[in-house]
């Protein structure tokens, strides 16, 4: 059987639907013979499962019995993949370019230090209304887990995700781990995704002060993990300002109850995130935030009207 060089890797959780429309839009790339694909269910009740099993023969369906988180998820995928590079692709993420494989091979071939290729993606149930972009390939501090290539020689080189995150930082946690190994991570906007979510319908879940205080807490962690020690107490105090500014002292309560969590996770993983700290040299943190912010969020401009 011919090797493969490209494996996809799908969490999924409770999006039977998501997960049945991206599949459709990849339909071309799961027929590729150069293409591997795994999906792992994390303790779907759906029956996103079952589903896989009877429509999907040629993918690869895993399951957590029980819901393990998306850090745990990824983990789990990552170690079944035994090709070359791989495309992460959350249920809820598909494909607007065509021929994606050859331009991602191409460029980690041209690209030797290139470890992880973000892409240029949409954020909306709708549609782009346009698709063109001026945008430039660069190097980045970070990816969009959601929609991104990696190359498996550089991420077998770190560790894994750190599952006691639960949700968000894993992004930052490797792009900070391959950088220190000398890795790049670079932004390829000729690649569009289209990522079907509504963010500002988002603060009006009910999972919206869990979501902030995971984020808050991943951000607090990273700090305490990567940062010279000099540089965490100034950082930390500025992004707590900033969501007592612009959320606590605006009345969301929820927010105040998202920080208060988020600070008591801080003080209970201590021990955990000195155990693990793997911090940048003053030259190397330097290098490291001197270079632009991960690309997540792309706009078609508006057209120029005279």
């Amino acid at each position: 059987m011919k090797d493969k060089i490209f494996t996809i890797i799908i969490p999924t959780k409770n999006r039977q639907k998501d997960l049945e429309f991206t599949l459709k839009k990849m339909n071309v790339l799961l027929v590729n013979e150069n293409v591997h694909c795994i999906i792992c269910d994390d303790g779907s009740t759906d029956g996103t499962f079952e589903f896989i099993k009877n429509n999907y023969p040629n993918i690869d369906i895993i399951r957590n019995e029980k819901t393990k988180g998306i850090h745990y998820t990824r983990n789990i995928l990552l170690d079944r993949v035994n090709t070359p590079y791989v495309l992460c692709v959350d249920d809820d993420v598909h494909f607007i370019t065509l021929d994606i494989l050859n331009i991602i091979e191409d460029y980690f071939n041209e690209n030797k230090r290139c470890a992880v290729i973000g892409f240029r993606i949409f954020w909306s149930l709708l549609n782009p209304d346009s698709i063109i972009s001026d945008e430039s390939k660069q190097k980045v501090k970070s990816f969009g887990a959601g929609a991104c290539a990696f190359r498996m020689l550089a991420i077998r080189e770190i560790p894994k995700f750190p599952e006691w995150f639960v949700f968000y930082g894993e992004e930052d946690f490797a792009s900070i781990h391959l950088i220190k190994r000398k890795w790049e991570i670079h932004y390829n906007p000729s690649i569009l995704v289209h990522h079907r979510v509504d963010n500002k319908a988002r603060k009006a879940h009910s999972d919206y002060t869990t979501r902030l205080r995971r984020s808050l807490r991943s951000g607090w962690y990273l700090y305490f993990l990567f940062f010279p020690l000099s540089k965490i107490s100034r950082r930390f105090l500025y992004t707590l300002s900033i969501q007592m500014k612009n959320k606590v002292f605006k009345g969301d309560l929820r927010a105040v109850i998202a920080i208060s969590l988020a600070i008591f996770d801080l003080i209970v993983n201590m021990p955990r995130l000195i155990k693990y700290s793997n911090r940048l040299t003053s030259k190397e943190f330097e290098n490291y935030i001197n270079l632009p912010n991960a690309k997540l969020y792309w706009k078609p401009k508006k057209p120029n009207i005279e």
